[in-house]
């Protein structure tokens, strides 16, 4: 009698766990994918009145829903930025602005509901001849730009202070493919 309770308890225990290790575990595919795209071109020099600016590794990264292959988040602009003084003062950058034109050099718009950071603060006071360097991260970038491929053109805004007050605006052809 022990041996028969013994031999319907390890019956139970075994068909117990073969059932429960039977069950098949779905694994869900991302909902999300992340996308990165280079700019062309990828590098880029710009030269104006007292700097000198030089862009690398330029890309676009989005992040999109695999099902729709909408664009569900505000599309990113990342890279190295490097400024130079070329001027003869000490100047000091409070940040560089980013704007984006399209192939007739209209700002193409952000839409309502999308995250506008087109301002990276640098905050630092360069001497003649002397070099900063960044990265993009935060700057953020119109989906019709990415979505129409509309995209003709970054200008870039170096806000700094010398003697008075003086904005320079650089243009950046780029393309994104």
């Amino acid at each position: 009698m022990q041996f028969i309770k013994i031999f319907i308890f390890i019956s139970l225990s075994l068909a117990i766990g073969f059932l429960g290790c039977a069950k098949e575990q779905k694994m869900e595919a991302p909902k999300q994918e992340r996308i990165t795209k280079s700019l062309v071109p990828s590098k880029a020099e710009v030269r104006g009145q007292n700097f000198l600016v030089e862009l690398s590794d330029l890309e676009v990264v989005t992040i999109v829903d695999t099902a729709s292959k909408e664009i569900v988040e505000t599309p990113t602009l990342k890279g190295h930025i490097k400024i130079t003084n070329q001027s003869k003062d000490i100047l000091d950058v409070q940040a560089v602005t980013f704007e984006y034109l399209d192939e007739a050099g209209k700002p193409i718009p952000f839409q309502s509901g999308e995250k506008i950071s087109k301002v990276s603060l640098y905050l630092k006071a360069i001497k003649p001849g002397e070099i900063t360097e960044g990265s993009l991260d935060d700057t953020t970038i119109p989906r019709m730009a990415i979505k129409e491929k509309a995209l003709g053109k970054i200008e870039i805004n170096l806000v700094y202070v010398p003697s008075p007050l003086n904005r320079e605006t650089l243009i950046l052809p780029g393309k994104i493919e």
